[in-house]
């Protein structure tokens, strides 16, 4: 499949359906962030390999998520879960010169595969950094946060990210084979919506 056929399935599938996810795809190749035994099949609809028991996400479920984030330019956005940095780099893209994105990612190796990877959008993802870190405890240095994203599932949302999130702002993230929505109305009060039937790598930490 190439590039063009992969964003006609996308816009079929209704997931590339706002002129900034449109733009994001177009300006951030997939090609970039898959390893080198996988180029071949960077513009399929599939997850990837990408080592360590861990993928690059299907496009589908990478811009499904995007757009109930709905990143605005100037967002303050926490990423759990690097992996290649292909999210990353739509979410700096997203931001905008004035935003930033702070990515977490548990094993070495994939933060310095996303960093070499990144180093080719520096134009984007100059206001954002990858750190290596446990994603279940957030990142509160850089909080409070308008988005946060996860790419790996957990069994619950974690206590760490709904603190670290401001009043206004939206978690989307995995549990188990759902994607949860949670926008934070106060303090204490979430409103959650479900989305069913996904599957994704399970989220590390210590």
């Amino acid at each position: 499949m190439t590039r063009d056929h992969l964003k006609h399935e996308l816009i079929i599938q209704d997931v590339l359906d706002t002129p900034e996810l449109s733009a994001a795809f177009d300006e951030i190749d997939r090609a970039d962030f898959v390893p080198e035994d996988f180029k071949d099949a960077a513009y399929e609809n599939l997850p990837l390999p990408i080592g360590f028991n861990q993928t690059i996400s299907q496009p589908f479920t990478v811009f499904f998520m995007l757009g109930l984030l709905d990143v605005k330019k100037g967002d303050r956005v926490l990423e759990i879960g690097t992996g290649s940095g292909w999210q990353t780099a739509l979410l700096s893209f997203l931001a905008g010169k004035n935003g930033k994105v702070v990515s977490l990612e548990r094993i070495f190796e994939l933060v310095e595969f996303a960093k070499n990877n990144l180093s080719q959008y520096s134009e984007y993802y100059r206001a954002s950094k990858v750190v290596h870190g446990d994603g279940s405890f957030g990142m509160p240095e850089f909080a409070p946060f308008d988005k946060i994203i996860a790419a790996a599932a957990a069994a619950e949302i974690p206590k760490a990210w709904k603190e670290q999130l401001k009043v206004g702002g939206k978690i989307i993230a995995p549990v188990e084979h759902d994607i949860i929505m949670l926008q934070k109305n106060s303090s204490d009060d979430f409103k959650k919506t479900v989305f069913e039937g996904f599957a994704f790598v399970p989220l590390v930490s210590e």
